[in-house]
């Protein structure tokens, strides 16, 4: 029998194909298991296992048609271990692990598994209503994670079971409402952190079967918090066993290198004017949000995949025919991308890790962009980190540093990321890059965290920050936990519970987080003085906030506010609050609103901005 028809291999042969996960790869049928695997160049095709020894050609498939697919049915089940032995036109038999394979073994060993997956799953409520609690106007709060490295037993890695119910736990615990899994797609090298991918379609067994991570990802939904999962289509390893050089040719890869080959990343690059290699790249993200009820896919390397001259020197790289230097290969793979996983999928995300100043990355393709759903604002970060690890007496000569994001701010859908890419080789630890003595880098945390959590766009922290640990990330080991028993680091994750609880509380926080029309400065040009004061607007009823941080050490006393009404203006939030490590300046609870305009406002508050701290006031 063959799970394949011809319109299976007429939309394959297209590029538009996006459920191959169900045809290609192995699958346990009656009587045994289903092999297919796409070879167009090859001589011959066979399957490696146990069963046969391992012996090149003797469980061969066959050609199906013209359409580059080999295919067969062999007596093994559910658990075999099995290759593909493929003998390219040269005549030489390159042993390859499956494309489509649904698990692999532990690395190091390279050999594909038959897996049947028999996981029941019982978040029904939470996929029917997951929709709203993922559109721009909703409350994102994102807990970055590299699983390998968050939590450990005796120095040994937890399991996908295990990691799930204590990652429920901390996260409904800080209120988070959704946890990044750095890639969970197997890999071969740990170092790579899963960036490096071999297994497209099989999440890495270093953590257990895929059945573990379907319940892991049950356990994650069953305490309301959103799974995205980093996606990496941009670029793939050279190991023997994986893609490259696939049939004896440059199959998913660019023949030439100076558009197939990676130089900062030492990989190979997808050819994305190949209709099965986009085929194959969009089944993959279609599997992961169907197979394992994954709700966003965070897509890495989108910045290289744009530029053919990308991180490359003149004469490295091929431009258009123009002389330009978009790929427009893979500009209309990731326009593809977006709109066939919103047609199947409305109700996730995607998200773009994108740093450069192209434009329309969050803007539908119809009307020329890309498509995603948000994109990361690496320039925010960046700019961010780079003030505050300034002494605060030099903070005035560089103020454009946190306004010159009001320059962009409307033209994409952003996520605010603070990620693992900032607390790694030689960067320090995020409360490490922070100048003067422990109290003022707790206070200049705080006031980071509630800087990010009041402006304009959803919110991502990679783990540990959250503790203010002060080693730097190491994926060989785990979080030190025990800082968080140190009464000014527990003060960093009890501020940070609470700004997740009032962004979810008070719409203005996040219900404008795309729309011009929910931010406004009040102050931006006080440089002098290291002030910002800005308005949170949302709709209707909602009450709106307002908001002033002090990036100096010297608390600024009565401050002159403007807001849009009258009344009691209550304090909900104030970062140097002895609750959490801080000196205890701050404004009472709030005050009540004088009927003087300013900053063109018709009435205005008297405010202290705490030293290093920030404060939010919201209407009565």
């Amino acid at each position: 029998m063959s799970l394949l028809t011809s319109d299976d291999l007429f939309l394959f042969n297209q590029g538009t194909h996006y459920r191959l996960y169900d045809k290609l790869g192995a699958h346990v049928v009656t009587g045994g298991t289903h092999f297919a695997v796409w070879a167009p160049n090859a001589r011959a095709v066979s399957v490696l296992g146990d069963w046969n020894h391992w012996q090149a050609g003797a469980s061969p498939l066959q050609a199906r048609d013209q359409s580059g697919i080999w295919e067969g049915m062999l007596p093994v089940g559910h658990g075999t271990p099995y290759k593909y032995a493929i003998t390219g036109e040269t005549g030489e038999t390159f042993d390859k692990a499956d494309p489509f394979a649904t698990r692999a073994e532990h690395p190091p060993q390279t050999a594909s598994i038959v897996w049947q997956a028999k996981h029941a799953w019982r978040d029904a409520a939470w996929m029917q209503g997951r929709g709203a609690r993922q559109t721009r106007r909703a409350p994102m709060s994102i807990y970055e994670c590299h699983l390998g490295s968050w939590r450990r037993n005796r120095g040994e890695h937890l399991g996908y079971r295990e990691l799930g119910a204590q990652l429920a736990l901390h996260c409904s615990q800080l209120g988070f409402t959704h946890v990044e899994l750095m890639p969970v797609m197997e890999h071969p090298f740990y170092g790579s952190w899963g960036y490096q991918v071999t297994g497209f379609f099989a999440p890495t067994s270093r953590y257990g079967a895929p059945d573990d991570l379907m319940a892991m990802i049950d356990e994650l939904h069953a305490a309301n918090i959103g799974v995205i999962m980093d996606w990496v289509p941009a670029h793939f390893p050279t190991d023997a066993h994986g893609l490259g050089n696939f049939d004896g040719t440059h199959l998913f890869e660019h023949a030439d290198p100076r558009r197939g080959f990676h130089p900062d990343w030492t990989s190979y690059i997808f050819n994305y004017a190949r209709h099965e290699v986009r085929a194959f790249l969009i089944s993959s993200a279609m599997s992961w949000l169907d197979r394992f009820h994954i709700d966003g896919l965070r897509v890495d390397g989108v910045a290289s995949m744009l530029y053919r001259d990308y991180s490359r020197k003149p004469g490295e790289w091929i431009p258009n025919e123009d002389g330009s230097n978009h790929d427009r290969d893979a500009i209309r793979f990731l326009q593809q991308f977006n709109l066939a996983v919103y047609a199947a999928f409305p109700d996730v995300q995607t998200i773009a890790e994108e740093s450069t100043a192209w434009s329309g990355v969050t803007r539908p393709p119809e009307n020329g962009g890309l498509g995603f759903g948000f994109k990361w604002d690496l320039g925010w970060m960046h700019d961010t980190l780079t003030h505050l690890a300034r002494d605060p007496v030099h903070r005035r000569f560089h103020h454009a540093e946190l306004t010159f994001r009001s320059v962009y701010a409307n033209t994409e859908n952003y996520v605010l990321p603070i990620s693992h890419d900032e607390v790694v080789h030689g960067k320090h630890a995020l409360i490490g890059k922070i100048p003067g003595d422990p109290w003022q880098q707790y206070a200049t945390l705080r006031l980071l965290f509630g800087y990010q959590w009041t402006l304009p766009g959803k919110k991502l922290l990679f783990m540990g920050n959250e503790l203010g640990v002060w080693k730097e990330w190491n994926h060989d080991g785990e979080l030190d936990w025990a800082v968080g028993n140190h009464p000014g680091h527990a003060g960093i994750a009890r501020w940070l519970g609470d700004l997740n609880r009032a962004y979810r509380a008070y719409p203005a926080l996040h219900v404008r987080d795309c729309e011009p029309i929910g931010f406004q400065f009040l102050v931006g040009d006080d440089a002098e003085g290291g002030v910002l004061a800005y308005l949170r607007t949302g709709e209707g009823a909602d009450a709106p906030v307002c908001v002033v941080c002090n990036f100096t050490p010297v608390p600024r006393e009565g401050y002159r506010l403007g807001v849009p009404r009258g009344g009691f203006w209550r304090e909900i939030l104030a970062s140097d609050a002895e609750a959490y490590g801080g000196s205890g300046v701050g404004n009472r609870g709030g005050m009540a609103a004088e009927d003087i305009p300013w900053h063109g406002q018709p009435c205005s508050i008297v405010v202290t901005a705490p030293p290093l701290g920030l404060c939010v006031f919201v209407a009565s």
